[in-house]
């Protein structure tokens, strides 16, 4: 029997429908549990960009280029490595598109949404490594609130379990997508119980954010090194995971395609975090007003800029400069930026002219002057005197010039 009345009660069950008609409009769970996930990472992200010092609201900024490039990406990985789907006999093109339908791969959407977050870092000034360690957390908790769109559309399932969290997985009809089909007004069943491995991997990628925040904490994790945790996290747990999934998929010498990406990049992720070193950055403002200092001290990304609607917008600047921790936590306390290191300065030249220029000078014998004589001029020197005082005027200003422009 294939109905639901045969299936034990100690079982977790899985929804009928993933898709309701708002009128003419249709409201998919998948494109929920995405569009929620996302709302989740950019939380994370822009809590995590404003305590390293990035102005309010970066994050929206961030995520209009990151989003639309990471669902490209995720449904390029997925056409890629599932290409008879869509190509060749009896594949359908079209569906290509159809991302409502399911097929987004991670593989893509972190590589297409990489690439989305780095134009926007340069365009507002931030440096890459500092929004990929901001986003560290975020992003698992945003892919364990996207499984659940999984879920609903009953896929990506397991093999065959006895255990009492066993998933009921419905049979969905081809004909009317994001439909069970039903059979004497009951939905059809698969039969038994099946590993709900999009139920692991959630609860994985909750662990891995838990992780990164915490190691992040401890170590003060930076350049990108946050970020390359969360992938060695997230692809250990996706290793296993594939092992355990039935979904066809394409394989390579026996193995699932996913499973060679997730060693791959694991070992990728690994080399990174063991070679680079560096301390945690932070960032002040560049090409724009300080932000105020809170009334009592506190922490800047605690200022509230309701009150000033019209000059909100005018305290983001244009670009940011990375400093040390205790440079950025004196910013904190008194909104004063730090001074900006100078370069190595050459020694000061003499206001006066250079010693190379003596022997064009009349001696004191030669213009009849004696040892204590004033360095005046001689009555045959008065015609030639205004030029030479003119032409010492101007090495005493070009030297006295240079160090003016140094003390600014």
């Amino acid at each position: 029997m294939t109905l639901a009345s045969t299936i034990p009660l100690a079982a977790l069950p899985s929804p009928t429908t993933a898709v309701w008609q708002l009128g003419p409009v249709p409201i998919r769970a998948y494109a929920l549990c995405i569009i929620l996930g996302i709302v989740v990472a950019c939380v994370v992200t822009e809590y995590r960009l404003r305590r390293r010092g990035v102005a309010p609201g970066a994050v929206l900024d961030i995520a209009v280029w990151a989003v639309p490039t990471g669902i490209i990406g995720a449904r390029i990985y997925h056409v890629i490595t599932s290409p008879e789907k869509y190509f060749g006999d009896g594949g359908e093109p079209l569906k290509a598109f159809a991302i409502w339908e399911g097929g987004l791969g991670i593989w893509g959407a972190v590589a297409g949404g990489a690439l989305g977050a780095w134009i926007a870092a340069r365009q507002l000034g931030i440096p890459f490594a500092v929004v990929a360690d901001a986003l560290a957390p975020g992003l698992p908790l945003a892919q364990a609130v996207g499984r659940l769109g999984n879920w609903f559309n009953n896929e990506l399932y397991g093999g065959r379990t006895t255990l009492p969290w066993g998933l009921e997985v419905h049979r969905m009809d081809p004909a009317n997508p994001g439909h069970a089909q039903t059979a004497d007004g009951q939905p059809v069943l698969l039969p038994g119980l099946y590993h709900p491995t999009f139920l692991y991997e959630a609860l994985w990628n909750v662990g891995v954010a838990a992780l990164v925040i915490a190691l992040d904490r401890r170590f003060k994790l930076g350049r990108g090194r946050a970020f390359a945790l969360y992938v060695m996290g997230y692809t250990a747990g996706r290793f296993w995971i594939e092992l355990v999934r039935i979904d066809d998929a394409n394989t390579i010498l026996g193995l699932r395609v996913n499973v060679w990406t997730a060693a791959l990049v694991f070992l990728g992720a690994l080399i990174y975090f063991l070679r680079v070193r560096g301390p945690r950055e932070y960032l002040v403002p560049v090409g724009g007003p300080a932000i105020p200092a809170p009334a009592g001290g506190g922490d800047l990304s605690q200022v509230d800029l309701s009150e000033r609607e019209a000059g909100a917008r005018a305290v983001v600047p244009e670009g940011y400069r990375v400093v040390g921790e205790a440079e950025f936590r004196r910013y904190q306390e008194t909104g004063e930026l730090p001074p900006v290191a100078e370069p190595e300065e050459q020694p000061d030249q003499p206001a006066g002219p250079a010693a190379e220029d003596q022997p064009e000078r009349p001696s004191g014998a030669e213009s009849g002057e004696g040892p204590d004589q004033p360095a005046g001029p001689a009555a045959g020197e008065q015609a030639e005197q205004p030029a030479a005082t003119e032409a010492d005027d101007e090495r005493a200003g070009a030297a006295g010039g240079r160090r003016t422009d140094r003390d600014s």
